[in-house]
C-alpha cells in the first residue's frame, strides 16, 4: 500500500493538526463526523481534545457503536492524550457515566499530570521512532497505571528532570498493543511528525 488512508475523529479536538501531520507522514488523511466515512479508512486517529466530550459526541452522532467495532476488527487506531483515554479499556478519575470505546488493555488516569497551568514538556524516547528524542507536550494528560500482558511500553517520563513533578518521573506515557498505538501527549502540535510516520507504517503493516 503507497498511499492509506488514514481518518482523524473530528467532533472536537487537535483535528487540524493531526490531518497536516499526517499528510507530511504519507497518508491521505481524512476528517470523520459519520458512520459511513469509516468504511474505507485503513487507519483511524482519535485526538486529543476532552475525553468525556468526546465520548457524548460519539454517541450523539451514532458514531460509538460503529467505532467500537471497526477496533474490533483490527483497524489501527493511534489515541493521543483524549484519545488514549478513549481508546483504554479501564479509565479512573473518569466522570460519572463517562465510557470509552476500549480496545486497548490498560488503565489510564484521567487528568493524571494536573489542571493546564501544570502543563510541561519533557524529552522522551519512544520506540520505534528514529532518530534521537522526541519533544513531548503533557496538557491535562493521562498516564497509564496498569497495562495487560500483551501491552508494549512504548515511552516513559525520565526517572529525572528539571521542571517536572516528582509524581509524573518515570510514568508510562505511550503503549502499544498490535496495531493499536497511544500516547499521553500531543505529538502533532510540535511540528515533529515522526510518531505520525510510525503510526502510518502500523496502517501499511496492518494492509
Amino acid at each position: 500500500m503507497s498511499t492509506p488512508t488514514v481518518g482523524v475523529l473530528a467532533l472536537q479536538g487537535d483535528v487540524r493538526e493531526h490531518l497536516r501531520a499526517l499528510e507530511v507522514a504519507g497518508a491521505r488523511a481524512v476528517p470523520v463526523r459519520r458512520p459511513g466515512e469509516l468504511a474505507d479508512l485503513d487507519g483511524l486517529i482519535l485526538p486529543g481534545g476532552e475525553s468525556t466530550t468526546m465520548d457524548k459526541l460519539t454517541r450523539a452522532f451514532a458514531l460509538r457503536e460503529p467505532l467500537r467495532e471497526r477496533i474490533a476488527a483490527g483497524l489501527p487506531v493511534f489515541g493521543s492524550c483524549a484519545g488514549m483515554i478513549l481508546l483504554a479499556d479501564r479509565v479512573l478519575d473518569g466522570q460519572p457515566g463517562q465510557q470509552t470505546l476500549g480496545g486497548l488493555d490498560i488503565t489510564v488516569r484521567r487528568n493524571a499530570f494536573g489542571r493546564q497551568v501544570r502543563s510541561f514538556e519533557t524529552d522522551i524516547d519512544v520506540t520505534g521512532v528514529p532518530g534521537g528524542q522526541v519533544r513531548a507536550v503533557f496538557i491535562r494528560a493521562p498516564w497509564v497505571e496498569e497495562l495487560g500482558p500483551d501491552v508494549e511500553v512504548v515511552a516513559k517520563v525520565p526517572e529525572t528532570g528539571e521542571g517536572i513533578e516528582d509524581a509524573a518521573l518515570g510514568r508510562i506515557v505511550a503503549v502499544r498493543h498490535g496495531s493499536l498505538l497511544a500516547t499521553s501527549f500531543h505529538p502533532e502540535i510540535t511540528g515533529d511528525h515522526r510518531v505520525h510516520v510510525l503510526f502510518v507504517e502500523i496502517v501499511k503493516e496492518r494492509a
